[in-house]
């Protein structure tokens, strides 16, 4: 093995320029496939942790048609009779609503954008903090009775925020023209909204945007573990469908809970991840042609070398083995070439993505198996498409072999 190894480098050794243009389209379909596989496994992972803070035993209930964060700029808001006939739903212990807005935040001088999210009052205040397992990381969490007053993410704590310096306790921001002192900082939960949150008290903040007291972007409820989760959720259905007058199959409201988001979004990830299959294995397939007709063209050119070294004991296996290696080898090569290129691209990305956009969802994650894999998937598609060529090698008589080559 040994001597054919070294026979095969010196080979390609000396069809230099030709074994890096075969390895081109392995090396680019497998730096493709290394490269959106580790992009969209990030995402899946960072998707999936997002939702990672909520319980398994919530609902949340969005109205939809809207643009920007899920339940806003709807046409038909939720209202507080949705709210009654939620709580008023067997197995369902509590629900709140609240109310989401897109707004400009003014600190040091430098303005950025974020969400801001009502806070309750009430036994729904502690509904919510439960919901989220909020937490103080500096200061206190919002109070009844707190006017213009904020509790803040994460984020915003951070030396490298939007706003160049740490917002702490104390300090006063602008929101909307107004201005609001950060009575805490919420305790780093990884997930990119809550890390960006602004929380302010219900009713100021319904006055600060000119929201009506009853109308609500966004509704939580949490069930009995013992419940039957599908038929809260077709009882909610049903009763939504009475208040707004619409039939089923109509519906402009969505009624979810964590595990079913994720479930919608790791198929819509999976069939992304399949046309991405698709559209590399192309560009693998045309490698492999590549590789064969590069082997199939050496055949030619060795003719009277294959006569020779079976003129002197050299059997047809003998012969398969040197042309199968060495397909297989560029294979190989190629495929080694393309997973290290594939990790340099998907890494790449992933910081430029998140030095542009700050998101914690533009991130990559690449397993020693997927590099291992592509590269045995590389050296089999080589070894494949060179199967053909080592076999015509191997059956040329040794005789004619030697006659007819120049």
């Amino acid at each position: 093995m040994k001597d054919y190894i070294t026979y095969v480098l010196n080979n390609l050794k000396h069809r230099r320029v030709r074994s890096w243009l075969t390895m081109i389209g392995i090396f680019i379909g497998i730096a493709s496939v290394v490269a959106l596989i580790g992009l969209g496994e990030g995402l899946r992972n960072a998707i999936n942790s997002q939702f990672g803070f909520l319980g398994t035993d919530i609902l949340t209930i969005t109205a939809s048609g809207g643009f920007g964060a899920p339940g806003t700029g709807v046409i038909d808001p939720l209202t507080d009779k949705e709210l009654e006939a939620v709580r008023d739903v067997p197995g369902i212990d509590h629900a709140a609503g609240r109310i989401l807005e897109s707004t400009s935040i003014i600190y040091n001088d430098i303005s950025t954008f974020s969400f801001a999210a009502s806070m309750p009052d009430g036994e729904d205040r502690k509904l919510v903090e439960d919901l989220l397992s909020m937490e103080a990381e500096k200061g206190r969490l919002l109070r009844d009775g707190d006017k213009y007053a904020v509790f803040i993410g994460y984020n915003f704590l951070e030396e490298d925020n939007a706003f160049g310096k740490p917002l702490t306790p104390g300090k006063n921001i602008l929101i909307q023209g107004q201005e609001f002192e950060v009575k805490g900082v919420m305790k780093k939960k990884g997930n990119f909204q809550l890390d960006q949150l602004i929380v302010i008290n219900d009713k100021v903040m319904r006055d600060l945007f000119g929201r009506k007291k009853d109308e609500y972007d966004l509704m939580a409820a949490r069930f009995d573990q013992n419940a039957e989760v599908d038929k809260i959720k077709q009882d909610i259905e049903k009763e939504f469908r009475k208040i707004r007058d619409v039939e089923e199959g109509e519906e402009d409201f969505s009624v979810d809970t964590p595990q079913s988001t994720l479930e919608s979004v790791n198929n819509i990830l999976l069939g992304v991840q399949i046309f991405i299959y698709i559209i590399a294995g192309i560009s693998i397939l045309v490698g492999g042609i590549g590789i064969m007709n590069t082997m199939y063209t050496a055949v030619v050119e060795r003719t009277k070398e294959i006569g020779i070294m079976k003129s002197i004991g050299a059997r047809n296996p003998t012969i398969f083995s040197l042309f199968f290696i060495e397909s297989g080898f560029l294979g190989a090569v190629g495929g080694a070439i393309g997973a290290l290129l594939g990790y340099i691209i998907a890494k790449g990305l992933a910081y430029i993505g998140k030095l542009a956009f700050g998101s914690a969802l533009i991130s990559a994650r690449i397993s020693p198996f997927l590099m291992i894999g592509a590269v045995l998937f590389s050296f089999i598609v080589g070894s494949f498409f060179g199967t053909l060529p080592a076999i015509q090698a191997s059956k040329l008589n040794p005789v004619d072999a030697i006659r007819s080559a120049k």
